[in-house]
């Protein structure tokens, strides 16, 4: 058999286990709760509480789909044309085409061009947040924070681009399955590593003060069967308003992350109704599931994009070819892109699943829906959620259940358990 018959076959079987983990990992059988009682949920929310949030909502939407439809045609424009193998070309020239840098240099230029040309969206979001008083960060902090991105963005990139191409050059008819293994670990290492390295780089944290709450958070973690090394404050009021907490690490490195902004801005019933949502994340090892449907994914992709560069006209429209050239990154990152785009409502529909089942293990382990119900409201109050977003643009993006699908979700529990 060939190395493109190794390649279809191959990404078959990625695709079957990526659809068996669906199927048996995901939890389908939480439907959200009927429209009539999320309904009479919104009926409760004070009126204008509701209308801010939805013109909060309405001035960011502009922005937002801007800068996607312009980040895309960017990314096209360098990628199905010849364009973006010149502007590759182009940054290797100074050290004599090496293949190096026109994979590195050349690669990270790509992804900075299409991320320069949607600055002006994530600067006019930025700006409605300032006027909505959602964020506390000025535009020096938004600045420092940008270009901190950009800067952890172009390490991890640069990694990923020299190996990959290293193996491209080194198994020049079988890279496609050494490149899809290591998409697949790097994936693995990025999910379980990055957390704990890139949060100090924009947050500082601290222990939590000794007192009833923070016995109240690691009690309860040691109950729900999620042993946890610490509970720790982020200092996320230097950036927003906004309030969350998290389980991130594993292991001995697993700890409870609560924003400053929740314990000041909630009850402490509510902040543990809170951290139980997330230790239901833990509790059912979403990290992993998540972890294991990326990496999966990715060694598909790649599989997938050795076949569209081996029998198709793809890399000439681009200018290259092959795939294998260096200069072909643009036309890859352009598919990537487009890719994206496209599974981004299959990710958010799985992601409302989790969600809601985080939810229940909420509701089950701390005993009070009725916390829950108020947390909820306090959440999309502070944080300006749309408590029933555009049909369109929930099934489009929304990655949680809706405001008032929890608060229904809440009553539901309530009305089962006698609660």
């Amino acid at each position: 058999m060939t190395p493109r018959g190794w390649a279809l076959l191959t990404l078959a079987g990625l695709v079957v286990a990526l659809a068996v983990v669906a199927v048996v990992l995901v939890p389908w059988n939480r439907p959200p709760a009927p429209r009539a009682d999320q309904l009479a949920a919104l009926r409760d929310l004070p009126a204008d509480q509701v209308a801010h949030a939805r013109t909060f909502r309405g001035d960011l939407r502009p922005g937002r789909y801007l800068g996607l439809a312009v980040g895309l045609l960017a990314a096209l424009a360098l990628g199905l044309t010849p364009l973006g193998s010149r502007l590759i070309d182009l940054v290797g020239r100074p050290f004599g085409g090496h293949w190096v840098a026109q994979a590195v240099l050349g690669g990270l230029v790509v992804v900075l061009v299409v991320d320069l040309v949607t600055l002006p969206f994530a600067a006019w979001r930025h700006s409605v947040l300032l006027r909505y008083g959602l964020s506390t960060n000025g535009w020096g902090g938004w600045t420092v924070d940008l270009l901190k991105s950009y800067a952890v963005s172009a390490v991890i990139g640069a990694v990923a681009l020299l190996g990959f191409y290293t193996v491209v050059r080194l198994a020049p008819r079988w890279w496609w399955a050494v490149g899809a293994v290591g998409a697949a670990g790097l994936v693995t290492l990025l999910s379980f590593v990055l957390p704990v390295l890139v949060e100090p780089v924009f947050n500082r944290f601290t222990p939590m003060e000794p007192g009833p709450l923070r016995t109240e958070l690691t009690n309860m973690a040691a109950r729900d069967g999620v042993p946890v090394k610490d509970v720790l404050v982020a200092d996320a009021s230097r950036r927003t308003k906004a309030v969350n907490a998290y389980v991130s690490g594993l292991g001995p490195t697993r700890r409870i992350v609560v924003y400053d902004t929740l314990l000041r801005e909630a009850t402490p019933a509510e902040v543990t109704s809170v951290v139980a949502h997330e230790l239901g994340h833990a509790k059912d090892r979403d990290v992993n599931v998540g972890t294991l449907t990326g990496a999966l994914g990715a060694a598909a992709a790649v599989v997938a994009l050795y076949l569209l560069g081996s029998g198709g006209p793809l890399p000439r429209l681009a200018g290259v070819d092959s795939f294998a050239d260096p200069r072909a990154f643009a036309l890859l990152f352009a598919l990537v892109t487009l890719a994206g785009l496209v599974a981004g409502p299959v990710q958010a529909a799985v992601s409302r699943r989790v969600e809601a089942r985080a939810d229940a293990h909420a509701m089950a382990l701390t005993g009070d829906p009725a916390t829950f119900e108020a947390m909820q409201r306090r959440l999309a109050g502070i944080n300006l959620a749309d408590p029933d977003p555009p049909r369109w643009e929930y099934l489009w993006s929304a990655s949680h259940p809706s405001t008032v699908e929890r608060m229904a979700a809440a009553r539901a529990y309530a009305r089962e358990t006698g609660r």
